[in-house]
């Protein structure tokens, strides 16, 4: 079916700007060994077949994200645009990390279907097209990013959510679940007009950026891992960082309740179990801790705060003794026994002077 859809935006585009096949062939062709190098695993096709698809796959891309973002370029009752479970199944297959296509190839194909040389326009479009995508803000600064330094897909999407704060090489920390922090005077606030990325601790607050979490999220965030552990080059590893902060933080349903109460998490997949399984699932895909961790002095600060001697007493009580409604209502039951045992005595004590 997908093959479908690529053929049929593959006709259209040179019926529309009177071209054939053998054009696209000739630009990529002498791209062809390079763009072999590009992947991983061994691929089993003929240089011409190669080149083949690469036009196909290509053009069916760049295509996509103008049709998105420029309506007037759809032919009526393009099912890409009228069956949602289409475009984002679209979106997640185009993000796999098995099915990304060398940027050097879509910016020597934007340049023989658009204006040539105008790749911040490419990137542009990429990133609106994905922007639904995201479970939170991204940068989109595109003007500055050139675009021989962008190896794919993904590799823009993971440039598009690089932090802005400063980070110092630290190893890895651990900390304790929202449900148990909370125990231990931790609150949770959303961090509003950040990336998503972006996290910090003030006065006993964790400040988390909004997340949505819906159905492609688990497959995103998956990609992009993998992507991190594959290229050793990157700056840091941001997303594996961030999941396995999230994983600390989430435990159980429990703890994701109290995420979504304070607005952090904005749960789609409505069942809070299935988004507890999801990051603790995306953490054990990961290989290891690494030597740094961007979160490393957020960690300590929270550590610091939680080893505190008041907080430690407060997370004793509440775990201990403040665990549920019952046990609650038999330490007021008790403070208001002891307080008319205290009243009655005193009283006694006045009748007798």
């Amino acid at each position: 079916m997908m093959e479908d859809h690529k053929l049929r935006y593959l006709h259209l585009l040179f019926q529309r700007k009177n071209d054939n096949i053998e054009k696209y062939v000739s630009a990529i062709g002498p791209l062809e060994p390079q763009a072999r190098k590009c992947y991983a695993e061994n691929i089993n096709l003929s240089p011409a077949d190669f080149i083949e698809m690469l036009v196909l796959d290509g053009c069916f891309v760049i295509e996509l994200v103008r049709k998105s973002n420029l309506p007037h370029l759809r032919e009526k009752n393009d099912p890409i645009f009228h069956m949602d479970w289409i475009m984002n199944s679209l979106q997640r297959d185009l993000m796999l990390f098995e099915n990304q296509i060398p940027f050097f190839v879509l910016c020597k194909l934007f340049d023989l279907i658009e204006v040539p040389h105008q790749h911040s326009r490419l990137i542009y479009l990429l990133l609106s097209f994905f922007d639904n995508l995201y479970p939170g803000k991204g940068y989109r600064d595109s003007k500055s990013w050139s675009s021989h330094e962008i190896k794919h897909l993904i590799d823009l999407i993971h440039r598009n959510w690089l932090p802005s704060f400063e980070y110092r090489e630290k190893g890895w920390r651990f900390i304790n679940c929202a449900a148990w922090l909370k125990e231990a005077n931790v609150k949770f606030a959303r961090y509003d007009n950040v990336t998503l990325f972006n996290i910090r601790f003030e006065n006993g607050t964790i400040f988390l950026a909004p997340l949505t979490v819906e159905d492609r999220t688990d497959s995103l965030f998956r990609n992009l891992i993998a992507y991190e552990q594959y290229f050793q080059d990157t700056k840091f590893s941001l997303v594996t960082d961030y999941v396995k902060f999230l994983d600390c933080l989430i435990d159980s349903s429990r703890d994701v309740q109290i995420l979504c109460r304070c607005g952090v998490i904005d749960n789609w997949l409505g069942d809070d179990e299935a988004v507890a399984n999801m990051f603790n699932k995306l953490s054990d895909s990961v290989t290891g801790p690494g030597s740094s961790f961007v979160y490393a002095e957020i960690f300590d600060s929270i550590n610091e705060h939680c080893n505190k001697r008041r907080n430690r007493w407060m997370a004793k009580l509440r775990r201990n003794y403040l665990n549920s409604p019952w046990a609650i209502i038999s330490i007021v039951v008790a403070v208001i026994l002891v307080l008319l045992t205290i009243t009655q005595t005193v009283f006694s004590i006045l009748q007798v002077v």
